[in-house]
């Protein structure tokens, strides 16, 4: 197939540019209306009480960890097995990060591996726990916050890849990601790649009204023109710096277009998961290890993992056909930054046996079956 295959793509059809050119042509190219009606249609979608959009999902993890009070020298957990963004946000204030290992079956955060890490400590030591919904896979939050519940920890959940997924609790109820029941705060990204594009932007939803306002206040360098809030109040002009904060507000246009983009973002996780069911019918009976769903989540998909023996020869054989795999992720503590505080190979064996075989295929809405038959003829023809 001469056409490229690439493991992720956005789809940007008409109903998207004209949000865009209409948000353009607008009085607001930021700090307007599209970014509260963005907002408000991510809170509702993700069923949660308040959502604030930002310029990135990397800034979202960095305003959720202070609004939810991590501090320098405080320590947190996370996964390996994600972007670096998930672990810097830590080193951001200061913090500490602790990673555990993963789930060798769901490729999550392995609950017990954070227990034994908890329990081995005094506690106090740690101050916050941040699961990966990795690769669109939920994370069932509901033991978690038992978890957390009995060290005092807080919650985060780094849903970046999972919008509109969700996990069934122990009551037998839908808890979709982002909505707030179990995590102080979640995140999510806009990235191209990701379920809704705006090119670059996240959202931090909460149901906690004072993580809220903190939100609101740091995203904008601490600044605050809020008439109820101010110590002083000299008039119509005046504005008061509270806090030391960023400059992490998302545009106007960026807003419209992922906007526009929610609005048919139940739609794409249905798509996703028929590629999948696809993919895994496929590949029955051969070589190469499909990832595993339980059914008692709807996974988002924001990928499609294989892990098969030779990955670099599947890799560098899919590139001779066009076909663009991609490997997620290089495990963190194996990072050149991350080693040099101490980590290294040998420390958490089933994230680097995961990573040695592991392969994403593509995976978005708008990839052909004639595409996806192509894939799948490839990796067969090489894995036999």
């Amino acid at each position: 197939m001469s056409k490229s295959i690439p493991y992720g793509r956005q789809d940007i059809n008409q109903h998207d540019i004209d949000a865009v050119v209409k948000a353009l042509t607008s009085d607001f190219l930021t700090q307007g209306p599209e970014v509260l009606a963005f907002e408000e249609a991510f809170a509702t979608y993700a069923d949660a009480k308040y959502a604030v959009a930002v310029s990135n999902g990397t800034a979202a993890l960095h305003l959720a960890v202070m609004a939810l009070g991590l501090n320098e020298g405080d320590k947190i957990i996370t996964s390996p097995i994600t972007f670096a963004a998930s672990a810097n946000c830590a080193r951001y204030v200061g913090a500490e990060v602790l990673f555990a290992d993963i789930d060798p079956k769901t490729y999550l955060l392995d609950i017990d591996k954070v227990r034994a890490l908890l329990e081995a400590a005094p506690k106090g030591t740690y101050k916050g726990v941040i699961p990966v919904s990795f690769a669109g896979y939920p994370v069932a939050l509901e033991a978690y916050r038992e978890l957390c519940d009995e060290y005092d920890l807080f919650l985060l959940e780094d849903a970046c890849h999972s919008p509109g997924g969700y996990f069934v609790d122990s009551n037998g109820e839908k808890q979709v990601c982002g909505n707030g029941n179990y995590a102080d705060a979640s995140v999510f990204s806009f990235h191209p790649v990701k379920h809704i594009a705006a090119g670059e932007g996240g959202m931090i939803t909460t149901n906690n009204e004072e993580v809220y306002q903190q939100l609101l206040l740091l995203r904008t360098h601490g600044i605050t023109k809020t008439p109820d809030l101010l110590e002083e109040n000299h008039g119509g002009w005046y504005y008061e710096m509270q806090a030391l904060g960023f400059n992490y507000r998302i545009t106007d246009f960026q807003a419209a277009l992922g906007n526009s983009q929610l609005s048919r973002a139940e739609q794409g996780v249905i798509l996703r998961n028929q590629i999948a069911e696809n993919y895994t019918k496929a590949f029955e009976g051969s070589n190469v290890q499909v990832p595993y769903v339980s059914d008692t989540v709807w996974h988002a998909h924001h990928l499609y993992v294989i892990q098969v023996e030779d990955r670099k020869g599947l890799y560098d054989y899919l590139r001779t056909h066009n076909i663009f795999a991609q490997v997620h992720y290089i495990p963190v503590h194996l990072m050149p930054y991350y080693k040099k505080q101490g980590w290294k190979i040998g420390d958490l064996p089933v994230a680097e046996e995961y990573y040695s075989k592991c392969l994403s295929l593509p995976m978005y809405p708008t990839l052909s079956d004639e595409e996806q038959s192509f894939v799948i003829e490839k990796v067969l023809e090489f894995t036999k």
